[in-house]
C-alpha cells in the first residue's frame, strides 16, 4: 500500500529539476523554483485532484505514512536545491530557497485540495501557488 501511495514521489523532484533547466534566463532563485512548480502543476494535477484527496486522507490516518510524506518533502527540497546549483545559483541561496519553495507548494496544495468544487472554489493549482507566495510575501514584508 505504501508504494502505491508514494508512486509518483520519486518522479516529481526529477521532473521539477528538469523543468528548472528549461526556465527562461534572468529569473531570481525563487522565480526559478516557482517557474518549475507552476509548470509541473499546470500539466497534470487537475486530473489527479480527486485521487490526491483520498491519498491525503489515508496518509493523515497513519503516523508512518505521515513520516514518509515528510521524507518526500525533504527529497523534493533537495532536488530543487541541486537543480538550482546546477543552474548556477549560489549554493547558500539555493539551500535557503528550496525548502521555502516546498513550503509554498505544500501550503498551496493543501488549500487547493481543501477547496469545495460544489461552491466553485477550485482554482487552477498554479494560480493558488502564486496567491500563496503573494500572501507569504505580505506576511514577511
Amino acid at each position: 500500500m505504501r508504494e502505491v501511495l508514494f508512486l509518483r514521489d520519486r518522479e516529481f523532484p526529477i521532473v521539477v529539476a528538469t523543468v528548472l533547466a528549461s526556465a527562461p534566463t534572468g529569473l531570481t532563485p525563487l522565480g526559478l523554483v516557482m517557474f518549475g512548480l507552476e509548470t509541473v502543476t499546470a500539466e497534470n494535477f487537475d486530473g489527479w485532484r480527486r485521487g490526491m484527496i483520498v491519498r491525503r486522507s489515508i496518509i493523515r490516518s497513519d503516523e508512518g505514512l505521515r513520516e514518509r510524506e515528510l521524507l518526500k518533502s525533504s527529497r523534493l527540497a533537495a532536488a530543487i536545491e541541486s537543480a538550482l546549483v546546477t543552474e548556477e545559483v549560489d549554493p547558500a541561496a539555493a539551500a535557503l530557497v528550496a525548502p521555502f519553495g516546498v513550503l509554498v507548494f505544500e501550503t498551496a496544495l493543501t488549500e487547493w485540495l481543501d477547496a469545495d468544487p460544489d461552491a466553485g472554489d477550485v482554482r487552477p493549482l498554479p494560480e493558488v501557488l502564486r496567491a500563496t507566495l503573494a500572501r507569504l510575501r505580505t506576511l514577511t514584508a
